[in-house]
């Protein structure tokens, strides 16, 4: 699996993403850190807002809402830091939500930390297409608490593999996590790994085990945290060279505190998605 990476190789024809500008054979991906439907626009609001990782608040069945209406343009989405139906979210379970209220036919909910009435951290997935497997994997560490969604589309002796996760904060846990993620994907030809990844693309590409891959960062330059002042590029898609990128940005929706990123590819014509019940 392993190539020489090109400078530049990873095609970027415009910088504001237009999703409305999809084209037969592309697909919209979008990755978000919802932070279970707070609302945080300052660092103070870490402090004053904090409660709200255990209490139900009025302001988040809006907040939702805001989400859901970016939600409707794209094709496969990854939520981290959803609740799966607790004291807090208003035993709402918000990836459900999200699907329903935006039609998507597909979708899953990964509990990973689970804290009874009090908190489900969960990640999410909803998708428009049909996908031929889907798995729920436990990633390691020291702490547990964080998992991947593999979801593997198309013809199964090559499909387009789609892996959504949220690592761990330290670079070693980190490190740990990727290295069990790299061995899932190494044998696919067509690759996407999303979502919080908590660090920059060049430790991620450079000095991580995904070095000894061929993925490409989409994403590389554009920061997405915090959110109401964007300073570090946190949240991440990678993607196989076999997938070209026609556009990618991020969306200026300043509602938690990292901002949503979203890439346009076009697949290639052996991996039929299937978008039918």
């Amino acid at each position: 699996m392993k190539r020489d990476r090109a400078p530049g190789s990873v095609h970027r024809s415009e910088l504001v993403y237009n999703p409305r500008s999809q084209k037969p054979g592309h697909i919209r991906l979008l990755s978000f850190n919802i932070q279970v439907g707070i609302n945080t626009q300052q660092y103070g609001h870490y402090l004053t807002r904090g409660w709200q990782h255990l209490l139900p608040h009025s302001r988040r069945a809006r907040t939702l809402d805001q989400i859901a209406a970016a939600l409707p343009d794209f094709d496969l989405v990854a939520l981290q830091e959803a609740d799966g139906g607790s004291l807090r979210s208003g035993f709402i379970n918000q990836t459900e939500y999200l699907a329903l209220k935006c039609q998507f036919p597909y979708w899953y909910h990964q509990l990973n930390r689970n804290l009874g009435k009090l908190a489900q951290h969960s990640n999410g997935f909803l998708s428009r297409f049909k996908p031929t497997i889907l798995e729920d994997h436990k990633l390691p560490g020291l702490i547990p608490g964080r998992g991947a969604i593999v979801a593997r589309f198309g013809d199964t002796r090559n499909p387009l593999v789609v892996v959504m996760m949220h690592l761990a904060l330290s670079q070693r846990a980190r490190n740990g996590q990727l290295s069990y993620i790299r061995d899932l994907v190494r044998t696919y030809n067509h690759v996407v790994l999303m979502g919080d990844m908590n660090t920059h693309a060049e430790q991620l590409l450079n000095n991580s085990p995904l070095k000894d891959t061929d993925l490409q960062a989409v994403h590389s330059e554009l920061n997405t945290f915090p959110s109401w002042r964007p300073s570090r590029s946190l949240d991440h898609i990678l993607v196989s060279p076999s997938l070209i990128v026609h556009q990618f940005g991020v969306l200026n929706l300043p509602i938690s505190d990292h901002l949503p990123i979203a890439v346009e590819v076009e697949v290639p014509k052996s991996v039929i998605l299937e978008t039918t019940l």
